[in-house]
């Protein structure tokens, strides 16, 4: 798990870089996956942070999943979204206005099959936690 988590870090680190040094622009999207970047804030500290996350769209709903590589525990970007639903999120140039739901148990049912063919290892994740890992839809708002 560890050298896992140091590698996710890792493509997460020059992800980042890429995205920062061409203002966006540019991304790693078309040689990984689709990527969009998720403002959140810190529900104990109240600084704003930005999180690249793995994202599918549906209709005019953004989705999203809380995995934390796998962990047993939700990723701290989470959290802090389930305090502060309302945010924003930037896909390459373009910023949106969202609110943040967890899927019900259906939604979840029929979004799996479609996130698991972007991110395959998602099927692994949820065998090796004993969480069940949430799916959060981002849907527009003004």
């Amino acid at each position: 798990m560890a050298e896992r988590r140091w590698g996710l870090r890792a493509l997460w680190a020059y992800h980042r870089f890429i995205d920062r040094i061409t203002g966006g622009r540019a991304t790693t999207d078309r040689v990984w996956v689709p990527t969009l970047w998720l403002t959140t804030i810190g529900r104990k500290s109240g600084l704003v942070r930005e999180n690249a996350v793995i994202y599918v769209a549906d209709g005019s709903n953004l989705v999203i999943v809380a995995s934390n590589a796998g962990a047993d525990e939700d990723p701290a970007w989470f959290r802090n979204l389930m305090a502060k639903p309302a945010t924003t999120v930037r896909i390459a140039t373009e910023r949106r206005a969202v609110t943040a739901r967890v899927a019900t148990a259906d939604e979840a049912a029929a979004l799996w099959p479609r996130l698991d063919r972007v991110y395959p290892t998602y099927e692994s994740y949820r065998r090796n936690t004993t969480r069940t890992i949430p799916i959060v839809i981002l849907e527009p708002s003004s």
